[in-house]
């Protein structure tokens, strides 16, 4: 079904994990894309050590697909230049794109899949969505939970680490979210959709 096996052609599927690259910015709830694609990319054997488009990038094959796996670097409110750069590089489209990023609107633990839709909001997205002018990329949003307080500042909120309980309910988020990759990546969006929204 999956592994580090190289199929000939080339990449058919991009996933993309959102995050910032600053070991400031390690393990906090702003880098959930970035820790949701490391688990997903251990799952299916992919390393993702390589620098290409301003990202770290690895490839691999999800259910006879071949997949690029792209963390990109630009730091979060410019992550489309990375993504787009890949798309353009092996003509992907944005359908075939699935991004993985972190939702304050979702309590931890909950997850929900959209084929496509605006930023929300969502700075990374947005820069994806202005710089290839589409909104029809498939997404993954992983709960990260509201402010606890409306006085605390939204920056210190998302660059908070998670609790060690809170860290347990991620594990299996991204149990799903792997799951979820290889249904969508099997043509399988509205399967995926129905199981984990």
């Amino acid at each position: 079904m999956f592994g580090i096996k190289k199929f000939g052609g080339s990449v058919e599927y991009i996933v993309v994990g959102l995050g910032n690259p600053d070991r400031k910015y390690e393990n906090t709830r702003h880098n959930c894309g970035w820790l949701a694609l490391d688990y997903i990319a251990e799952k299916y054997s992919c390393r993702v050590n390589r620098i290409k488009f301003k990202s770290y990038s690895g490839e691999c094959v999800i259910n006879g697909k071949k997949v690029l796996m792209l963390k990109p670097t630009t730091y979060m409110n410019n992550s489309g230049q990375a993504v787009v750069e890949a798309m353009r590089f092996y003509k992907v489209p944005p359908e075939k794109v699935i991004v993985i990023f972190d939702d304050i609107s979702l309590d931890v633990g909950r997850m929900r899949i959209r084929q496509k839709g605006s930023d929300g909001g969502q700075k990374g997205m947005r820069s994806i969505i202005y710089l290839s002018g589409s909104e029809d990329f498939p997404r993954i949003k992983i709960g990260i939970g509201a402010k606890p307080n409306p006085d605390w500042d939204l920056a210190d909120w998302v660059l908070s680490k998670f609790s060690s309980d809170e860290q347990k309910k991620l594990r299996q988020m991204f149990e799903n979210a792997a799951d979820a990759v290889g249904l969508i990546v099997d043509g399988k969006i509205d399967r995926a959709m129905n199981m984990f929204n």
